[in-house]
């Protein structure tokens, strides 16, 4: 066989011998890292290995042809030659051609191959890929792992977004060995158990935002209704009644008027799930009993919402800015100048419209900076920087706090004119007085939650405490055991 060899000297490396007969190696001293398949991964992987003080040897079908590919410290050669160089082999080919290896299954008895297969579906195939390469080398170990990073990650090491590697294996000490060897490479492995979890690892690459798609399904059929209720009670109405074309503010002002209540509405929606979580475990008198579907999935979105909550005030900011900038508002100050002069008005100044105004913009800033501070927290690589009962308190206290600090952003926007009959347009009223049911909702939940019989009831509930077992407490007398007598289960 052909080969081409541009290798360095490695040490003698330390062995010990695993039950099934592969080897494992110490820490101590680098292995040699088989490597079947001459792709963009296979590259990637051979990088990532020669850079973490590996020694690489790569199986091609065409040793000449890809010399030319892979990093020049990697040992290039025929299938044949590279699995008989170690014990640890990557097969970097697609399911597709797994039968091109069937050649090789002397050689592969005893050896760890470890499958880094995608597929281009969901459930493509009835079994796993990982599953199906086992079945064609039953003398093999096969260990499923690496095929949720990308090629871009293992040449350029991990970023916090894409660290964790998934692993399993049907042999515990082979998927212990792939799990430090990750380690080495500065991933962290998850041990994902049995060989039959595999085809769950395979189509974790394929999910597109499955946790973001009730969300965001939520917060467009928000958007339209809302924007389609504006666009009636602004738009329609003045033309209806007046035959006044209002048309121009679609683009912005339609839009502006829709972006602040659909942000109340989802932040609303974050807490509302928690309040109904809480008031489910006062009826239940547990904390063991399982929640409604529908609520175990709103509880699992929450952040979801928050973030998207966070986009809808962050671009309603940025519209409000615009705002002075339009050509239709600078001829509206210039008529209104102009109609002052006609008046013989000196001074149009307005005491409390001045001071709406000043707080009704402050409050807005406020709830802003919260719900930003709420977002960046989210973010993974700051959510590990601090401690459960920090993350607690920023988003559960100062969560209800951008809340209630919107409301008043709100009541101070709507002022008099959620009491003046000509706002209630096609008997409908405006949109800051929809925006403020939910919240108020929320708020007199949190309320009621806080108060002392019920708030020492739920924490009790939360530490264990069973209604349950309170009545076969009540109902028999036992004597009391002594602290060090009790099993907790």
């Amino acid at each position: 066989m052909d080969s081409i060899c541009i290798v360095r000297n490695i040490k003698e490396t330390s062995e010990t011998f695993l039950p099934n007969g592969t080897v494992s190696f110490k820490e101590s001293s680098k292995s040699t890292i088989g490597i079947l398949g001459s792709g963009d991964f296979a590259k990637s992987l051979a990088i990532r290995f020669i850079r973490s003080g590996y020694s690489v040897v790569i199986g091609s079908r065409n040793p000449k042809r890809a010399v030319g590919y892979f990093p020049p410290l990697a040992e290039i050669m025929h299938h044949e030659d590279a699995v008989t160089k170690t014990d640890l082999i990557f097969v970097a080919v697609h399911r597709e051609h797994y039968a091109s290896l069937w050649d090789l299954k002397p050689l592969l008895v005893g050896k760890i191959l470890v499958d880094v297969s995608n597929n281009v579906r969901i459930n493509q195939y009835p079994e796993a890929n990982a599953e199906y390469l086992a079945s064609l080398f039953p003398d093999s170990t096969v260990v499923k792992g690496f095929n949720v990073i990308s090629a871009w990650a293992l040449q350029f090491g991990p970023r916090n977004a894409n660290r964790q590697i998934y692993i399993c294996s049907n042999v515990v000490e082979a998927r212990q060995l792939i799990i430090e060897l990750a380690r080495q490479l500065g991933f962290i492995p998850v041990d994902m158990g049995m060989l039959s979890s595999a085809k769950e690892i395979e189509n974790m690459p394929l999910y597109l935002f499955t946790h973001w798609r009730g969300p965001v399904l939520v917060a467009i059929g928000l958007a339209i209704f809302f924007y389609i209720y504006s666009f009636i009670r602004d738009i329609v109405h003045p033309y209806v009644k007046n035959k006044q074309s209002d048309f121009y503010k679609i683009p912005i002002e339609i839009v502006n008027k829709t972006l602040p209540v659909v942000a109340i509405t989802l932040l609303s929606l974050v807490y509302l799930a928690g309040l109904l979580a809480a008031a489910l475990q006062l009826n239940y008198g547990t904390k063991y009993r399982r929640f409604p579907v529908w609520l175990e999935h709103w509880l699992q979105c929450r952040k979801q919402l928050g973030l998207l909550s966070f986009f809808f005030a962050s671009v309603h900011a940025v519209y409000s800015l615009c705002l002075p900038m339009r050509r239709s508002e600078r001829y509206f100050y210039l008529n209104m100048a102009y109609q002052q002069v006609h008046v013989n008005i000196e001074n149009s100044w307005n005491e409390e419209e001045v001071w709406r105004m000043e707080m009704y913009i402050s409050f807005g800033i406020m709830s802003l900076g919260l719900l930003s501070l709420l977002a960046v927290t989210s973010i993974p690589s700051v959510s590990n920087s601090v401690n459960w009962r920090e993350f607690s308190f920023i988003h559960s206290t100062l969560g209800f706090v951008a809340l209630l600090i919107s409301i008043f952003h709100v009541l101070i926007y709507g002022w008099k004119r959620a009491f003046e009959e000509q706002y209630y347009r096609f008997y409908t009223p405006p949109n800051f007085v929809l925006a403020l049911i939910l919240p108020f909702i929320v708020i007199l939940g949190k309320v009621i939650l806080l108060l002392p019989c019920i708030k020492k009831r739920l924490r009790k509930i939360r530490k264990g405490w069973e209604k349950s077992q309170f009545r076969d407490d009540s109902s028999t007398t036992v004597l009391q055991a002594s602290p060090e007598s009790v099993t907790v289960m």
